[in-house]
């Protein structure tokens, strides 16, 4: 079966020969290749090879990445699961990317603390979201429980601490940005209001 990243080499130089304003003709002049050729090439018509492809990449301007489309990398990500404690930490991106993100399972916590442990302080932004349980949510001077549904971001050079509350564990997706940005999340623009008649 052929490859269809190689079928579409000649559209695709085509293409750019027509963003460059070229006719075959002036391709044929730059390359030394055939004007007849070159229309069977970007036709699909004939199969193309080094010879012709570099050639005409040069008198184009391209690298051979602009010629030949790259194929989509696998977009799953590989997930780990490591224990901290009575907490788990899935991890739900690669570990290249500038902002990590989490699936954090706290054990369920019917009788609550009621002393709050150090709290934690590095550099970096955090952004959590409740997907199931609650949520508490010790930052500076603010003691805050969340339910599902509801999010928070701060600072995480603010001295914090999280922990599940209730009789059920308590799940949120975590979203880390080591180098203190803010999360920018995109969402639909709320309908705008129409005023009581």
């Amino acid at each position: 079966m052929p490859d269809d990243s190689v079928a579409l080499i000649g559209p695709r130089l085509k293409s750019w020969r027509e963003k460059r304003s070229m006719t075959l003709v002036d391709l044929s002049e730059a390359t030394g290749i055939s004007s007849s050729t070159l229309s069977r090439l970007e036709a699909g018509k004939r199969a193309p090879n080094l010879e012709l492809v570099v050639p005409i990449a040069r008198a184009l301007r391209l690298e051979l990445d602009d010629i030949v489309p790259r194929k989509a990398p696998d977009p799953r990500v590989a997930r780990t699961k490591k224990r901290m404690g009575d907490t788990w930490y899935e991890s739900l991106s690669p570990e290249s990317s500038p902002v990590q993100t989490y699936k954090v399972t706290f054990p369920a916590n019917p009788a609550g603390v009621s002393a709050v442990p150090e709290p934690k302080v590095h550099d970096g932004q955090e952004w959590l979201y409740v997907l199931s349980g609650r949520l508490r949510l010790v930052i500076g001077e603010q003691d805050v429980i969340l339910g599902p549904g509801e999010a928070a971001e701060f600072d995480t050079r603010i001295p914090h601490w999280l922990s599940g509350v209730g009789n059920q564990q308590t799940e949120l997706l975590s979203i880390f940005s080591k180098d203190g940005k803010r999360i920018h999340l995109r969402a639909r623009p709320a309908a705008p209001s129409v005023p009581p008649q």
